[in-house]
This record gives structure tokens, C-alpha cells and sequence, in this order.
């Protein structure tokens, strides 16, 4: 006679998560959550989801990566997928890119970059001979080192004294915390055109090589290793496939829908609240941008180690410029990443650092038309243009006004590209789109403009970053760059693994497989098909 109640009473009976923003992290951490049994609803203020791994398209038939536009170690999200009953291979289709990225010296060599270590060192011998004898060392070292730092990428960090665990004060010489990502790559590369090719990256976490910790050379490495991927149809392919797995778990994905903040009962929080109406929920997962949604979210006397005033103070990565370009024709002679690295790099960086504009510019070309025709019309190219600038509350202090100067800079980006070979670009072009840090304050909610969130120092890593429980009160979890480990896709993924896991464990779900994460493999994994 109660059989037919049993389904609707052991739905009735699963804890209840809403999810706020459907980007990386919080699409992660949405499938995850609802292959343990959860009753998920993913809030997204925009119409689609991806957040800035998002897909932008045209009328034309354009389509441009808004953020982010190759990926790294799919391993992770892969792992994510497995455990969520899917196949991120079977999914998306993932083309490993050989050269890489082409770096661009100013007025001085080119290096085609890539993961076949012989034709590498080939690379840098052109550039300096001596050095192409570091970079197998290099190489041997950072798995050691990747090895070393997997507890911290893996783990939460719930007060200082996890740092203080014995594995990872063993650690500490391996590395290097009082060096500079520069510095440390000095002990393999004397050319400092050389160390470029392994430091750039660290303007992923937003951050200048000679002030970012040692410890992210691995950042390099996991690309030199382990490939760098490009999903057919844009990185947003990448975010498609998850709200489609997610929803096949049963996640509730509503588009268009802001949540005001988050209900509470004391200090414990009960719901959401969107359009005027409460939403009942157990636990809130948290993927908005950190520094524009917690003030907004929680009210300032609940944040206790993180009140507005240490969010206004906190420090904050650089932001970047944008040009997003249709154009007719083809460009046969350009790689799919180009980045040209200003011929003074040093005050090219000292001057965003500074809040300073920077008047000769380093800047990252990408043309996925070179891998991927779906990205342009037929007889046509997207180009995506990024260039390093100051965020918006940097920008500021110094008076700098994006409103009146965007114009000024677009033309100085277009000047600069001539040093691509892109000398009649600017008649070519049939679609135009400007992302300023302004825009990217106030029109896709990132906090002070700062598009790879806090900065990633010393005193805002690991425990001393927001933390995947938040801190304070009950029943409220981060994912996405602004909390630990930090920002990147695969380092978003494996945080949005680490709050799953906390908040399963927290309302009895079942455990979140955690994978091996970080674990070294054989670097000749890939997904491309």
C-alpha cells in the first residue's frame, strides 16, 4: 500500500543545495553534489551558464572564448565526470595542441613552444645554448615539486597548523617559499628570454614572475608536460557539457535568476533569496566572484575574518583589456596562441603593479581558426586580443579613466599587433567587441575588475585565502579562484572537489571521490580525439 510513497518521501528526505553561479567551480561542485544524492538547484544570474568559460557568438557566425580559451590537465575534470557516471572524452572533443603557443620576443627571436623536450631544448638553444642544458632539470625538479605541493592542492585548509603537518614542512626547501618564480627558474636559465618562456604563466593567477611565489613553476611545467587542450567549439563546450551531465543528475538549473543574498537563521544559512521569494536550502555553495558577492551575499557582521574592510584592503590580481574581432579572411601564418612579450617585460609589469597603464604592452593573441574552422564563418577569423592592465580599484587611484581612454587603447592594441605580421587588420574587421576592467566590474560582477580574483601571495594562499567552508558561519561553502587552492580551470575543478567533499560530509551524503588528483602520470596523456 506505501510502495508508491517510497520515491517522493526519499526525494523529500535529500538535503537541498543551492548552488549560487554556474561557472567552472560551481557546475563542478553541482554534479558532484547531486551524484551523492543531493537536490541541487544551480542559480545563474546570466542566461547561459560557464561563467567567464563561457562561449561568446554573433549574428555573423563569430565565436569567441570570453575568458578563458585553452585547457589544462583534464585530468581532474575528467576524474569529475567519471565519478558522475559520464565521459568528459565522449562529451567534448579535445584537441592537444603541438606547438603550444608561439612566444614572441620584441625585437629579438621567437620561440615555437612545445612539450617534445628534444625539439624544446632545439627552442632554447636558438635563444641561448647554454640553457637548453636546464631544462630537463627543470623538468625532473617540478614533478618533485608538484609531487611535494599535492597536499595543498588537494586538501582544505582549515587553520595554519595544516601547514604545519610534517609532509609538508619537509617540503618547504623543494619549494623555495622565499624565492620569486624568477628567481628560482635563475637556477636553470640564465637568459632571461628563457625564463620568460617558463614564468608567464604566471599572469594566469593574474601575478608578475618576479613577485609570484616559487612554488608556481609548476604552472609551466603542468603545460609542458601534460599538454595544452583545445575543446572543439570553445572552452564554453567544455561548460556546456557539464550543466548537460549535471541536469541529467538531476540539477535544476535556472538561468536568469540573481540571488539578492542568502537567508539565514542566526548564523546558519537556510536558503536564498531571488526575486523577492526565499528558496528553502540546507547548504549554499557559493561561485559567485568573492570580492563583488560576498559584501553583497552575507551580511558584514556573519564574516568575521572577512568583513568589508579586509575585502576593500585585500590584494588584488591585474585585469586585462579585451578585443574580441571578426574578421574577413584568413591568417595562414598565425599559431593558435601567440603571446608578445614587450621588449622591457620588467616595466611593462612594474607599471600595472604600480596601477600605471602600460604604455608599451605586452599582450596574448589567440586564433583557435588555426585548430578549429567552427570558431568563424566560412572565409572568416576570430580573433581574441588580452592585454595585461591594472584592475579597476588600481586603475583608479592613479586616476586612470577607462571611459574616456578605451578608445586611445584599442588603437594602441591594433599598433602593437603590426609586430605580429597583422599590418592590414584593421580593414578586415566585421565584428568588434571592448571588454574593459570596467566592463568586466560591472557587467560581469568581478570584483574591482580583477579577473583572476585575490592575488595569489604568500599571505592569501592556503589558509589564509577563503576558506571551502566559510569561515563564520554554518552551512555556507566557496568554490571558483577567490577561494582555496586558487584560481585556473584545473585548480577550480579540484577546489570545487574539495567543498564538495566537505559539504557531503558535513549534511551524511555519500563521500565525493576525490581521484588522484595531482598525482603524477604519464605525460603522454591526452584526450584529444
Amino acid at each position: 500500500m506505501n510502495a508508491p510513497l517510497a520515491a517522493p518521501a526519499l526525494q523529500a528526505s535529500r538535503p537541498r543545495i543551492a548552488v549560487i553561479g554556474a561557472g567552472p567551480g560551481g557546475l563542478a561542485a553541482a554534479m558532484l553534489l547531486a551524484a551523492q544524492g543531493a537536490r541541487v538547484t544551480l542559480h545563474e544570474k546570466d542566461e547561459v551558464v560557464g561563467g567567464r568559460t563561457r562561449t561568446l557568438t554573433t549574428d555573423e557566425g563569430y565565436r569567441f572564448d570570453l575568458g578563458p580559451t585553452f585547457f589544462l590537465y583534464p585530468r581532474i575534470l575528467s576524474e569529475i565526470f567519471s565519478s558522475c557516471g559520464a565521459s568528459l572524452e565522449e562529451e567534448v572533443a579535445l584537441k592537444r595542441l603541438d606547438p603550444q603557443y608561439r612566444l614572441v620576443f620584441e625585437g629579438s627571436e621567437t620561440i615555437e613552444a612545445t612539450s617534445d623536450v628534444a625539439r624544446m631544448e632545439a627552442e632554447i638553444a636558438r635563444l641561448n645554448p647554454a640553457d637548453a642544458a636546464g631544462l630537463r632539470p627543470f623538468f625532473e625538479e617540478n614533478r618533485r615539486k608538484l609531487e611535494a605541493f599535492r597536499p595543498v592542492l588537494e586538501n582544505a585548509f582549515a587553520s595554519p597548523t595544516r601547514f604545519l603537518s610534517p609532509g609538508l614542512l619537509k617540503s618547504l626547501p623543494l619549494m623555495r617559499p622565499h624565492q620569486t618564480v624568477d628567481q628560482d627558474l635563475a637556477r636553470y636559465f640564465k637568459d632571461p628570454r628563457v625564463r620568460l618562456a617558463f614564468s608567464f604563466q604566471t599572469k594566469y593567477l593574474g601575478m608578475s614572475p618576479f613577485r609570484c611565489p616559487s612554488l608556481f613553476t609548476i604552472l609551466s611545467f603542468l603545460e609542458y608536460e601534460h599538454g595544452v587542450f583545445h575543446p572543439v567549439g570553445g572552452c564554453g563546450a567544455v561548460s556546456e557539457a557539464m550543466a548537460r551531465v549535471a541536469e541529467r543528475l538531476g540539477v535544476d538549473i535556472r538561468l536568469g535568476s540573481e540571488i539578492e543574498r542568502i537567508a539565514f537563521d542566526g548564523r546558519k544559512a537556510t536558503g536564498v533569496e531571488v526575486g523577492g521569494n526565499r528558496h528553502a536550502a540546507d547548504a549554499v555553495v557559493v561561485n559567485a566572484d568573492f570580492a563583488h558577492a560576498m559584501p553583497r551575499l552575507i551580511p558584514d557582521a556573519l564574516r568575521r575574518r572577512w568583513p568589508d574592510r579586509r575585502i576593500a584592503k585585500a590584494r588584488y590580481s591585474c585585469s586585462t583589456f579585451m578585443l574580441y574581432l571578426g574578421v574577413e579572411g584568413s591568417f595562414p601564418e598565425l599559431a593558435h596562441h601567440t603571446i608578445l612579450l614587450a621588449e622591457d617585460y620588467r616595466r611593462n609589469i612594474a607599471q600595472i603593479e604600480a596601477g600605471e597603464i602600460p604604455d608599451v604592452p605586452s599582450l596574448y593573441l589567440h586564433h583557435p581558426g588555426a585548430t578549429d574552422a567552427s570558431m568563424a564563418p566560412p572565409g572568416h577569423t576570430s580573433l581574441y586580443l588580452l592585454v595585461p592592465v591594472p584592475n579597476m580599484r588600481d586603475a583608479e587611484e592613479h586616476g586612470f579613466d577607462w571611459e574616456a581612454e578605451a578608445p586611445r587603447y584599442r588603437r594602441l592594441a591594433l599598433d602593437r599587433l603590426k609586430l605580429l605580421g597583422l599590418t592590414d587588420l584593421e580593414s578586415r574587421i566585421r565584428y568588434e567587441r571592448m571588454v574593459t576592467p570596467r566592463e568586466w566590474r560591472d557587467e560581469y560582477a568581478v570584483g574591482f575588475g580583477a579577473t583572476f580574483n585575490l592575488s595569489h601571495d604568500l599571505g592569501q594562499m592556503l589558509c589564509f585565502r577563503p576558506r571551502n567552508r566559510f569561515d563564520g558561519v554554518e552551512g555556507v561553502y566557496l568554490v571558483g579562484g577567490g577561494t582555496h587552492p586558487g584560481s585556473g580551470l584545473p585548480v577550480i575543478y579540484e577546489g570545487a572537489r574539495i567543498s564538495a567533499g566537505l559539504l557531503a560530509r558535513d549534511l551524511g551524503l555519500g563521500a565525493v571521490p576525490q581521484g588522484t588528483g595531482f598525482a603524477e602520470i604519464a605525460p603522454s596523456y591526452q584526450t584529444a580525439r
